[in-house]
């Protein structure tokens, strides 16, 4: 009997996920239960131990994937539940105020949640009527035929769509519109890798700008309002938009520059034909409301969850989005980002947070050099684990250590800080998902993605450490 070549990759892939399973599951229950066993220790109390084991086993399940991520989410909550809330196992120390199992639970309907949900809703509903690519089509006739101004183009157009509708979302509709203005282009034309890689770059770089923008700006806002800190729609936009255009602006540069054009002129003559039906209507309008809604927030009070939660509900009531359409909700991201909020809290309540960060003399080291060290971290881990693994991972470590008396750091830039490294890493396919649709088409090699990721991601950390937090503070927004 003979194996073909597809045969032999696939029992390879096989062997290879059953090695990274059975090592990260043994490794996490290994930490988990010789933990537990030595129970309090020192400066650790009981609580802060059962903390411990619990956050050392998801760290491994995240970073090794050895189950699935919302799988290791929900098992976190699964595992306070049983181990530091009011209806634990095991009995509490009757000097601990333990969370009711009612509060670990509701971390899967806090408001970030909810948010994001009102994201996703209108971003399935948006590509269910193609409104997202006839826009684009329509946007980009502007733009006249020049390569760089098509470039410059789409990626602006892009990033502004991602900034309200998921940045992988955006990357699907947007890569529909460029693969045919890539075709026409000669075999040889540079400007094909050009034009393709921009797309998943773009979207990237427009998914720091908003709270709905991408995962690790939802998990930073929970554990920042879990603190009492309060950011809103606008506030974020007005520390975070400047960012995404110089950093857009700088890619535009490098690939404009890494990947000329062979032709003068380029043919982007695309659909526009916008759904003129009743459910796309009340799309149409409802999309128009919840962004207005969104970015108005500080003139009517009212917050972006509860806008974005109207949208869902407006669209579900009048059949625009149906009930087969929610099937197809990303349901595993809200889960992942809830187990997050979860871990945050669960580390802030038992005391582990404190615990940590006595563990090093952070004093010795400067405000620059700290916040340069998270940033880094925070990118490094990012491009080779999920941004949202990572955001859970360093979110609520980076936000305690801001509030401890060890260092003189403001708890906003340090969560706002991290989730920005996060979304900025993007110099491979596994980075984040916008890049692996765009690997997908082909055209891509994985060496261009990563020149133009570390390039791009590193400008972004200088800026987000060294350069607009003292523009922020000067503005107030700190």
């Amino acid at each position: 009997m003979t194996i073909d070549h597809r045969q032999l990759t696939r029992l390879t892939d096989r062997r290879t996920w059953l090695n990274r399973t059975t090592v990260g599951v043994a490794v996490a229950v290994g930490w988990f239960i010789i933990v537990l066993l030595i129970g309090a220790e020192g400066n650790l109390t009981a609580p802060a131990s059962r903390m411990l084991a619990i956050f050392g086993a998801a760290v491994v399940l995240w970073i090794t994937e050895a189950i699935p991520l919302s799988a290791t989410s929900i098992l976190v909550i699964l595992a306070e539940i049983l181990l530091i809330s009011d209806e634990a196992l095991v009995g509490l120390p009757s000097n601990f105020e333990a969370p009711t199992y009612q509060s670990i639970f509701a971390t899967l309907a806090n408001p970030v949640l909810i948010l994001f949900l009102g994201g996703f809703v209108l971003a399935e509903t948006a590509a269910k009527y193609r409104l997202d690519r006839n826009l684009a089509g329509v946007l980009l006739r502007p733009f006249g035929d020049s390569p760089r101004a098509i470039m410059a183009g789409l990626m602006m157009i892009t990033a502004v769509l991602s900034m309200f509708v998921s940045n992988t979302a955006t990357t699907a509709a947007m890569m529909a519109v460029v693969i045919p203005v890539a075709a026409g282009l000669g075999p040889d034309d540079r400007l094909r890798v050009g034009l393709i890689l921009a797309v998943p770059v773009a979207a990237n770089i427009g998914g720091l700008g908003t709270p709905v923008g991408s995962p690790p700006n939802a998990i930073a806002l929970g554990r920042l309002q879990d603190q009492g800190i309060e950011v809103d729609f606008v506030t974020w936009m007005a520390l975070a938009v400047p960012v995404a255009l110089v950093v857009l602006a700088f890619a535009w540069f490098l690939l404009t520059r890494r990947f000329p054009a062979s032709a003068d002129t380029i043919d982007v003559r695309l659909g526009g034909d916008f759904d003129r039906g009743r459910p796309a209507l009340i799309l149409y309008v409802v999309f128009a409301l919840t962004v207005i809604g969104w970015v108005s927030e500080p003139l009517h009070g009212v917050p972006s969850s509860i806008v974005g939660f109207g949208a869902v509900v407006v669209l579900l009531a009048t059949q625009v989005f149906g009930v087969d359409d929610l099937r197809r909700l990303n349901w595993h991201i809200l889960w992942l980002v809830g187990g997050g909020i979860a871990l945050g809290n669960g580390v802030s309540s038992t005391g582990l947070d404190q615990w940590l960060v006595e563990l090093f003399d952070w004093g010795s080291l400067s405000a620059g050099l700290l916040l340069a060290a998270l940033a880094v971290v925070a990118i490094g881990l990012s491009t080779i684990i999920s941004n949202s693994a990572t955001a859970n991972l360093l979110i609520p470590i980076g936000i305690s250590l801001a509030l401890s008396d060890a260092v003189d750091l403001d708890p906003l830039l340090v969560g706002l800080l991290i989730a920005l490294a996060c979304s900025l890493a993007m110099a491979l396919p596994v980075s984040t998902p916008p890049n692996a649709v765009a690997y997908a088409s082909g055209e891509i090699e994985t060496k261009d993605m990563a020149v133009i990721g570390l390039l791009v991601g590193a400008l972004g950390i200088v800026l987000i450490v060294f350069v607009m937090p003292p523009i922020w503070e000067g503005l107030g927004l700190l």
